[in-house]
């Protein structure tokens, strides 16, 4: 397939590349095999003199771009600082053959001097919503819907909610490296930390952080001491200091996308064991397809994006507290030899992998490209699977 596409794009992140491993670095990495991606993070607050780019070509055609400012800037400094390393960027570049693609409405103000040739909201979160959410969010995310060309959304509650702040908006759930999470039905072998637990394991890998239901954490190791709970991921937000502490919860720490295969291998039964709140209310988390590719059955709270269609079409099961989701457990243990369950399982994975996901997007993207700009025939886009 020839892509006519603008050649570069620059991505505006409020996630380290090297955070987890998820929707923005699937998608950018994809760009990547057809554009030059520059992936450009928030500052790190540690230069002792003037503020500088650092960049690092990650993979070939996507570079890592790091400011870093004076310690102590103000908000006001660091944007104007910001805009001005923006502009040193642009000097050699032309920012007319840019697509600009924002995670997060807080770029801005020290990016809307600059005349891109399109502009792309994925808005993967209702980032307003999380703790610790920055001032000024709502008033920058309008803005930039007025400006953007075309606006994805990570799941179907969240483009609900959006669908009328935008005449070009599409809704695009979080997808799946089948192949990848797929080799933990293989029965590989598990990370020395995690053999070494015994007995049933439930598990969950993401960010632990102010949707992590703590209390039902606590609750279930406390009902079923025979149950191992494993929680792999970086702890923000949150004090570590007061998350549930027990024998039977593990609390693995970060560990790479690499070796998720090989943990989820281990695993009886996937948790998504999530708080019903202003955090949680639009998302579509990553791990969902994840668990159901590894060959996991999956308990959640109800989650909108996970009761549809997961739950409706007996893919998951839903559970609200500690009781719920103990039998809810229980039943889910039978699920991994169910055959039939299985068959469920792959046909509604069948469509659905992150290049197909890029793939739609790329199309949508080239539908509203301005015919004036110069562009550059490509054919490396990957069939979608």
């Amino acid at each position: 397939m020839t892509i006519n596409l603008q050649k570069d794009l620059l991505c505006f992140s409020h996630l380290r590349s090297d955070f987890v491993f998820q929707r923005p670095q699937h998608l950018m990495t994809r760009f990547a095999e057809i554009a030059h991606v520059y992936f450009l993070e928030e500052p790190i607050f540690d230069c002792p003199g003037q503020p500088f780019l650092q960049m690092e070509e990650k993979q070939e055609n996507l570079w890592i771009c790091v400011p870093h400012l004076p310690r102590g800037s103000s908000p006001e400094a660091t944007v104007t600082m910001i805009g001005e390393i923006l502009e040193s960027f642009f000097e050699k570049r032309d920012c007319g053959n840019f697509i600009f693609w924002y995670y997060t409405p807080m770029a801005l103000p020290f990016s809307e001097t600059f005349k891109p040739a399109m502009t792309v909201y994925d808005c993967m979160d209702e980032l307003s919503g999380f703790k610790f959410a920055p001032e000024g969010i709502r008033q920058n995310e309008r803005q930039l819907l007025e400006r953007a060309d075309v606006v994805f959304t990570g799941g179907t509650s969240l483009y609900e909610a959006k669908k009328s702040s935008h005449n070009n908006i599409h809704p695009f759930p979080s997808s799946i490296d089948k192949a990848h999470f797929g080799t933990a039905r293989g029965g590989q072998a598990e990370p020395q930390d995690q053999a070494a637990i015994t007995g049933i394991k439930l598990g969950f890998y993401g960010v632990l952080d102010e949707r992590l239901d703590q209390e039902l954490i606590r609750d279930i190791a406390t009902r079923r001491p025979d149950w191992h709970i494993v929680l792999i991921g970086p702890v923000v937000k949150i004090d570590p200091a007061e998350l549930p502490q027990a024998d039977n919860i593990h609390y693995m720490g970060p560990r790479s996308y690499q070796l998720l295969p090989a943990y989820l291998s281990g695993w009886d039964v996937a948790l998504i064991p999530f708080l019903l709140n202003e955090s949680t209310r639009f998302i579509s988390p990553t791990k969902t397809p994840e668990y159901l590719a590894a060959g996991k059955p999956v308990v959640s709270s109800p989650i909108r994006d996970v009761v549809y269609p997961y739950e409706e079409i007996g893919l998951f099961s839903i559970a609200n507290d500690a009781d719920t989701f103990i039998t809810a457990i229980e039943k889910e243990l039978t699920h991994a030899a169910d055959p039939h369950w299985m068959h469920a399982v792959d046909e509604f994975l069948s469509d659905k992998s992150w290049e197909h996901t890029f793939s739609a997007m790329v199309k949508l993207m080239m539908k509203v490209q301005k015919p004036e700009r110069p562009v550059v025939p490509v054919t490396k886009l990957k069939n979608a699977s």
